[in-house]
């Protein structure tokens, strides 16, 4: 168990929870990491040891380069770390792109994009062959909003999910001999909290009728494509990003 440490940023709620207790199940020992909701994500870190599984919650902001740091010297003491799953985001108000504040623009690249590049940039130099690592897995959540771009929505936010597309098919290229597979996750619609961080609780139902699938998506089922990428079930796929989206945006 020792040599089964996965971070998850953002671990708390929604997607982030979710991958940590389907995670546990598959006998990794988390990193449960969280911003603000310390009582949230003590009690995935409850859960999880009720079912006989080891978590420690870190507190820690993605776009801090010392909390980063925190994050991850929890990690080691777990034991090896063999995977990071760069959950972890923020979305807005919905806004056009001339009505959107240089803060938020801002606080928007830091956290999608700086956030998660901080976050591969630790996990490598412990799980690369390069570095004495032993190897392991990146997944890096993405959106159907990248495809999409939010035109009149958030705009910002698409983009900073385009940016963490690139990430992903560059930082497989670049970490392909040293043991680490980087692939991508990008959710559709799906039923969880971060719509009402964006101002709108009720998106989700009203969007549901008009889904392919007709209804929106799991917390759980974006924790199962990631859970599977993070496996040896997908030892030859790297650089990949798998849209669960129930049929929405499924362009290349």
């Amino acid at each position: 168990m020792a040599d089964k440490v996965l971070v998850v940023t953002g671990g708390s709620r929604g997607i982030g929870a979710a991958t940590c207790l389907l995670a546990a199940k598959r006998g990794y020992q988390l990193v449960v990491n969280y911003t603000a909701n310390a009582a949230a994500a003590d009690a995935v870190c409850a859960e999880i040891r009720a079912m006989g599984g080891e978590a420690v919650a870190v507190k820690g902001d993605v776009a801090n380069p010392a909390d980063v740091d925190a994050i991850f010297a929890a990690a080691d003491g777990l034991g090896t770390l063999v995977g990071l799953v760069n959950n972890a985001g923020i979305v807005d108000k919905a806004a056009r792109l001339d009505e959107m504040s240089i803060e938020r623009l801002e606080r928007m690249m830091r956290v999608n994009v700086i956030g998660s590049i901080l976050c591969a940039q630790a996990a490598i130099r412990r799980m690369s062959t390069r570095h004495g690592g032993k190897g392991g897995g990146i997944v890096n959540l993405s959106s159907a909003a990248s495809k999409l771009g939010s035109p009149a929505y958030y705009v910002d936010y698409a983009a900073s999910k385009g940016a963490i597309d690139t990430l992903t098919v560059g930082l497989a290229l670049e970490l392909a001999g040293e043991g680490i597979r980087v692939n991508g996750v990008r959710p559709g619609i799906i039923d969880t909290e971060i719509h009402a961080s964006g101002g709108e609780p009720d998106r989700v139902a009203k969007m549901s009728p008009n889904l392919p699938l007709g209804r929106a998506g799991t917390a759980e089922e974006v924790a199962e494509a990631v859970l599977w990428l993070l496996s040896d079930a997908a030892s030859y796929t790297t650089g990949t990003t798998l849209a669960v989206t129930g049929g929405r945006a499924i362009q290349p």
